[in-house]
């Protein structure tokens, strides 16, 4: 954490920028959030969830940033007087099997470009899962159930929270729609 750091003067406020669950369920005071673009990475379930979305036999899928394209988004300012409590729980939350690379990247927002810290998805961590189709992904959702709950609520809180926010995923939209067609599908 104290590397990423590094670049933070420690006087100024801070921004996060959130992409997944930080924007239904940020967990930390913020002064301010902002719609924002991230370029070179896009939002991706590709990140298997062992723990709190699935378990070691039976795993779901969480979010991160994979390479290219762009990604919306908020970005968050936190306080500079609350950013090192802030950031300790925030790292807790974001990085305890560091599945993420913490980097500084230009968060493009109406007003102007803030540079914000971005938990990027680590392709070579062993949590990695790389290109899955529409249909393994569909069905990992469904099948996953962790320590927080169904992956399938994950997902379905997500594509909520995005379209509230006026944040256009086709992809997780297709997503969300066929988890819930199977939601409504008798069996």
């Amino acid at each position: 954490m104290r590397q990423a750091l590094h670049h933070w003067d420690g006087q100024s406020d801070l921004w996060v920028f959130g992409y997944g669950s930080l924007i239904w369920r940020p967990e930390f005071a913020f002064l301010e959030a902002r719609r924002a673009r991230i370029h070179g990475y896009h939002r991706s379930l590709c990140l298997w969830s062992r723990i709190n979305r699935g378990t070691p036999e039976c795993p779901g899928l969480v979010f991160g940033l994979g390479l290219g394209g762009s990604c919306t988004g908020r970005a968050y300012r936190i306080a500079a007087a609350r950013v090192p409590e802030i950031m300790h729980a925030l790292w807790q939350r974001e990085m305890p099997s560091a599945a993420y690379i913490p980097r500084w990247l230009d968060c493009h927002t109406d007003a102007g470009p803030v540079a914000g810290l971005v938990f990027t998805m680590d392709r070579q961590d062993a949590g990695y899962a790389p290109a899955l189709s529409f249909e393994q992904t569909v069905a990992v959702i469904r099948q996953g159930h962790g320590r927080y709950g169904a992956c399938t609520d994950y997902v379905l809180q997500t594509a909520q929270a995005l379209d509230a926010a006026g944040i256009a995923d086709r992809r997780l939209r297709a997503i969300a729609g066929a988890l819930r067609d199977t939601e409504h599908s008798p069996s």
